[in-house]
């Protein structure tokens, strides 16, 4: 099979796509012939040595879809042939022809749900569960979408008009139009200097980006309005002093780590999928890059120059 080989931490160009011996699954494992794999922000961050040791060479992509091909020893048959979606975990081998995961791991995916959606959805999808679990939206909210031409910002837009809340979303330049179609209110340019002038009173700040669009975005909440902090993609936290919480009655909640984990993962992943399967859910996906184009959907995502949920087809 071919597959995505890193030898070393380090820029894109050190994803090289090599032929490799195919994989074998192990007990309890399953064997997948992948057909679209997530490309996610922390992979990025993997790549360059962010989250601690790997074993090289390493094959990145935790996110995986396709069709069950082979079994290992304690597997249920039934599995064989079936459509299915799985997170790896930290293990990764999803930047592949051929990826192994754990049965456990699995969800069967029906007919009407393409792959490229399930990808979108399995790890980006359980995250903005847990992030809309920490920020409770309602019909009465009034919400500020940070990055909402991203894989989670498109979300976070749509389950607020599914509320009935209002929603403004924050992109840049071809983006804002995205925005607008997936149902915002309003769709700002956050690159302008004065984006945040004329902005008050929204109750909740939905902020993955962090550094001063976090900052100004803070300064947009009413009184008793919160922010809900789930990413930095600027490369940035956002800084909340206590005396500006306390200026206004704001709280601030990260929805990270423990927080976002006290379900489970396997409850947010089951929810995230029922609500693709339902519609409730309509993951944005930005066209897809080949397998060989690894290097180039990093570089891409990295310089935010995508829309939506970053994929590679092998």
């Amino acid at each position: 099979m071919f597959a995505i080989r890193q030898y070393e931490f380090g820029p894109a160009s050190n994803l090289l796509h090599e032929e490799v011996p195919d994989p074998e699954p192990t007990t309890g494992q399953v064997r997948i012939t992948v057909a679209a794999t997530g490309v996610h922000l922390v992979d990025t961050t993997i790549r360059k040595g962010g989250f601690g040791p790997v074993d090289f060479p390493m094959t990145p992509g935790r996110e995986v879809a396709g069709v069950v091909t082979a079994l290992g020893d304690d597997v249920s048959p039934d599995w064989l042939g079936r459509r299915a979606v799985a997170h790896l975990g930290q293990a990764g081998g999803g930047y592949a022809e051929l990826a192994v995961a754990n049965v456990t791991a699995l969800h069967a995916l029906p007919d009407e749900v393409s792959f490229e959606a399930a990808v979108a959805m399995i790890g980006t999808g359980r995250t903005v569960v847990g992030v809309l679990d920490a920020a409770r939206l309602t019909s009465d909210d009034v919400v500020l979408v940070t990055s909402a031409a991203g894989g989670m910002g498109a979300l976070f837009v749509q389950e607020a008009r599914n509320v009935g809340a209002r929603v403004i979303g924050l992109a840049s330049g071809e983006k804002l139009d995205h925005v607008m179609a997936n149902g915002a209110d309003a769709a700002i340019d956050y690159t302008r200097p004065d984006w945040a002038d004329g902005i008050k009173d929204m109750t909740v700040v939905l902020d993955g980006v962090g550094g001063e669009a976090g900052a100004q975005a803070l300064k947009t909440l009413g009184p008793g309005g919160r922010q809900i902090i789930y990413g930095w993609a600027s490369g940035e936290m956002t800084q909340i002093s206590t005396p500006a919480l306390f200026a206004n009655s704001l709280t601030a909640t990260v929805a990270l780590g423990p927080g976002l984990m006290r379900r489970g993962i396997r409850a947010l992943e089951d929810e995230s999928m029922a609500g693709l399967a339902s519609g409730r859910f309509v993951p944005l996906i930005n066209p897809p890059f080949a397998l060989r184009d690894a290097a180039k959907a990093h570089e891409a995502l990295e310089s935010r120059a995508t829309v939506g949920k970053v994929v590679l087809k092998p």
